[in-house]
């Protein structure tokens, strides 16, 4: 209840723009439970499954043009699960009209792409979050928070390789067109380099090599002074795959704890967007810092394809 006004402050109504795997398993589940949040309608380029998404949530499906206008009418804020160059300009569009939006990472495979969000996002003074998963895991968010209040660290070394494209995987993330076009380095990229940088303070020089298959390798110079090692992918053996962070400097060393899956972790973003709509303060995951993060990404593209 809010004391002042004796009444309780109405749900933010967002919508969601995409009907894939990523949206029904966790974007939709999320919106849906969040107790803030109104799940204000579910957009997809396939009216079957916009139908079937929305059906699921008790909430409205749009499809086509006039249905992506008709969700912005309807919604305070709108989520993406989307690919990043159908997200782009999208968000562009949400934010022109006066939208908060949620986005998921990487924000746009273009420098251009992205730095459209960020100037649109600023021109309209609306909130913006990029969902990088351990930013917003509760048990991982708080662990880098204390990380960065502790200071001091000299390395880190980061590894997150995943077996999508193994022999023998079943992941419906498999089929994603762009997920295999541009591999490890922007499908989990994004989630190291999100953990490293409040960290280690932002990325001065970058060194990028080609690992086999989609992996890439990384080597940072970060302006703390401190250095970190990369290693991203998404074809490793099955018993290869892991996620593994950790900082080693003055007090020691202290790797990254596990999290309980990316539905909560997305609720967590679903809160930060919301103080970020009321207090009106940004927060450092925004559609600046998406900008950043595809600026490396594209530096690192380029030298490790030479």
């Amino acid at each position: 209840m809010d004391s002042a006004a004796g009444t309780t402050a109405a749900p933010l109504r967002i919508g969601l723009l995409g009907t894939g795997p990523w949206a029904r398993n966790t974007q939709a589940p999320a919106l849906a439970a969040h107790p803030g949040v109104e799940l204000s309608g579910v957009w997809g380029r396939r009216a079957e499954a916009a139908d079937a998404l929305a059906t699921a949530h008790g909430t409205r499906a749009y499809t086509g043009e006039e249905g992506i206008d008709a969700l912005l009418e309807a919604s305070d804020a709108v989520a993406f699960a989307l690919p990043p160059d159908v997200q782009a300009p999208l968000a562009v569009r949400a934010a022109r009209a006066g939208r908060h939006i949620l986005m998921d990472k990487p924000v746009a495979t273009t420098v251009e792409g992205a730095r459209a969000i960020a100037d649109a996002v600023a021109e309209a003074g609306v909130a913006s979050i990029v969902f990088c998963t351990l930013r917003f895991a509760p048990e991982t968010a708080a662990w880098i928070a204390e990380q960065t209040a502790l200071g001091g660290w000299f390395t880190a070394r980061a590894q997150w390789l995943g077996s999508l494209y193994a022999e023998g995987s079943t992941s419906e993330y498999a089929d994603s067109p762009w997920r295999r076009e541009k591999g490890g380095l922007w499908d989990v990229g994004p989630h190291a380099l999100s953990v490293l940088i409040p960290v280690l303070g932002d990325v001065e020089h970058l060194t990028a090599a080609p690992g086999p298959a989609d992996t890439t390798h990384l080597i940072l110079r970060h302006s703390s002074g401190a250095s970190s090692t990369v290693t991203l992918g998404l074809s490793a053996p099955r018993g290869a795959a892991g996620v593994e962070i950790e900082f080693r400097g003055e007090h020691g060393t202290a790797s990254a704890p596990g999290w309980d899956g990316a539905e909560t972790a997305f609720r967590g973003a679903v809160d930060a967007l919301a103080e970020t709509v009321r207090t009106g303060v940004p927060h450092a995951c925004d559609a600046r810092f998406g900008r950043h993060l595809t600026e490396l990404l594209v530096a690192a593209e380029t030298q490790a394809r030479v």
